[in-house]
């Protein structure tokens, strides 16, 4: 109860709202749109978006013609998501949809796994989405790469302090991400990890795509990613090498999904 009462004044800060619509973060923000749009069903399907914050997919899905129903635990993203047009906001738990059975065309949890540390929490989201979803629908799940801290914290220059460092490394070791800078417990995948995850909640055949590759610790990805042309190379450069197996942990997030079986 404790890391939640953190978790959410974390969140109750707005830092969510600008992270993927600003600097480098828009690499994993145009990826994750790229990777979407290749395998969700045809609009106007129904889209249960958990843990979508303050909205920032489901104002591009709603604008692609879906119906969007987004669920996040913090008021204050589920008060700026409800401003969007065409979308319906709540505050929800993914451990706990307050959704019928069958009832989403696709279910996407793009935040909710790197918050739950707990495998028993991963897998009961990941069950509760399949159960929302019907028969042949969608699952997709993001979650963070296991060494994704220690690259992080070099680009940063946060590798330099001790207690980022160390984080970093416990990170690498066991998944448990402690963030000095954040005070709450995050959890870091293995890629064979999630597809294990998705199995034992009853979605086999797990699909990854990397999203960032390497690029996201290149010094100039934000002029690459300023620049039209520039930016379409880059992306086109991922999409080409976004499901090598021996890439997969190199980017700092992976979307993970699913069809549940009919």
């Amino acid at each position: 109860m404790a890391v939640k009462r953190v978790l959410l004044a974390y969140y109750e800060q707005d830092r969510e709202h600008a992270r993927l619509r600003e600097g480098r973060g828009r690499l994993e923000f145009w990826r994750t749109q790229d990777v979407l749009r290749r395998v969700l069903p045809p609009p106007p399907a129904r889209v249960l978006d958990v843990g979508g914050g303050t909205g920032v997919h489901a104002e591009w899905l709603t604008a692609d013609g879906y119906h969007v129903d987004l669920l996040d635990p913090v008021p204050l993203h589920v008060e700026r998501a409800s401003r969007l047009t065409g979308v319906t906001a709540r505050l929800g738990d993914a451990r706990h949809l307050p959704v019928p059975d069958e009832s989403a065309d696709a279910v996407l949890l793009l935040g909710p796994l790197y918050h739950l540390p707990e495998r028993a929490d991963r897998v009961r989201a990941l069950a509760e989405a399949r159960r929302a979803v019907r028969p042949g629908g969608l699952v997709a799940a993001a979650t963070i790469n296991r060494h994704a801290a220690v690259l992080d914290a070099i680009h940063l220059g946060h590798y330099l302090d001790e207690r980022d460092r160390r984080a970093a490394h416990a990170a690498a070791a066991d998944g448990v991400m402690l963030s000095p800078r954040r005070g709450f417990p995050a959890y870091f995948h293995d890629p064979d990890e999630v597809a294990a995850e998705f199995a034992d909640a009853g979605l086999r055949g797990a699909r990854q795509y990397g999203l960032e590759g390497v690029f996201w610790l290149y010094g100039d990805v934000d002029d690459w990613l300023d620049d039209p042309e520039r930016r379409a190379l880059l992306l086109d450069a991922q999409r080409s090498m976004e499901s090598v197996p021996s890439l997969l942990g190199v980017s700092g997030h992976l979307v993970t999904l699913a069809r549940r079986a009919r």
